[in-house]
């Protein structure tokens, strides 16, 4: 399971109403490390200030890095996080997460980030386990 869904959050669903600053608590306390390593980036954009903050460091060990995938992956986790930050996310690698300010002036950075090419040019042969 990749949330700890309390009861309360689970009877809002049931309902059809969920409050989206509870489904982000929600995220915070059931993916620590992605939780962690998304507010420290959005810091680190805000105080560097530039076109993205991203991190290259892998995850410390496989709960990390499944963290990581499961908030990234999920559409509605990442969603809900980046309404959350104010940001956008992109992702690389299994582990590579940067932050991109919302302003459309990054657009071709944010585009450059994902590219089919900088996914291919990222590649390295100790990340091939993820």
């Amino acid at each position: 399971m990749s949330l700890d869904v309390s009861p309360a959050l689970l009877e809002q669903a049931e309902r059809g109403e969920v409050d989206e600053a509870d489904f982000v608590d929600c995220v915070r306390t059931s993916l620590p490390y992605a939780w962690e390593m998304i507010s420290s980036l959005v810091a680190q954009l805000k105080v560097d200030g530039g076109e993205f903050a991203d991190n290259q460091t892998p995850p410390p060990d496989e709960q990390a890095r499944g963290q990581l995938l499961r908030a990234l992956a999920s559409d509605a986790i990442r969603g809900a996080l980046q309404r959350h930050f104010g940001v956008r996310l992109a992702f690389q690698n299994c582990h590579r997460v940067a932050v991109f300010p919302l302003d459309s002036s990054v657009d071709d950075t944010l585009a450059r980030f994902t590219s089919v090419r900088n996914q291919l040019l990222n590649q390295s042969p100790e990340l091939r386990d993820c």
